[in-house]
């Protein structure tokens, strides 16, 4: 996916949007947590603790997975309705792999894909 040395990131909990801007052209990506209602059901009929210790192993590797694929960008911004940027944003903090790579979080509503766009245009403008 890479075309360009920036990228936008629109995510929350279960599924994130990179959106990468080259000459007025967004071309998008979908990453899934891999965390579904069921597995969430099926480990809560059994613990509570299990579904919880399930949930964290699912979202470390969701966002590991997201960390690997922002490694090739020089520029990111991470935005959406929930702390998952944050989350996300202190974890690539802590490796030092991204030091060189400039990230920031922005708050955002829950935005529909006409909408992510034209923030991820106007971020980069």
């Amino acid at each position: 996916m890479k075309i360009s040395d920036k990228v936008a990131v629109y995510l929350d909990h279960s599924e994130a949007f990179l959106m990468e801007l080259s000459d007025d052209v967004i071309i998008q990506k979908s990453v899934s947590s891999g965390f579904s209602h069921q597995d969430k059901e099926f480990s809560l009929s059994r613990s509570e603790n299990l579904m919880h210790n399930k949930e964290n192993q699912h979202q470390f590797a969701y966002f590991k997975k997201l960390g690997g694929m922002l490694l090739n960008y020089n520029d990111v911004v991470l935005f959406g309705p929930t702390n998952a940027k944050n989350e996300l944003l202190n974890l690539l903090k802590a490796d030092h792999r991204f030091d060189k790579i400039k990230i920031e979080a922005k708050d955002a509503d829950k935005l529909d894909e006409y909408h992510r766009h034209a923030f991820v245009r106007q971020y980069f403008s």
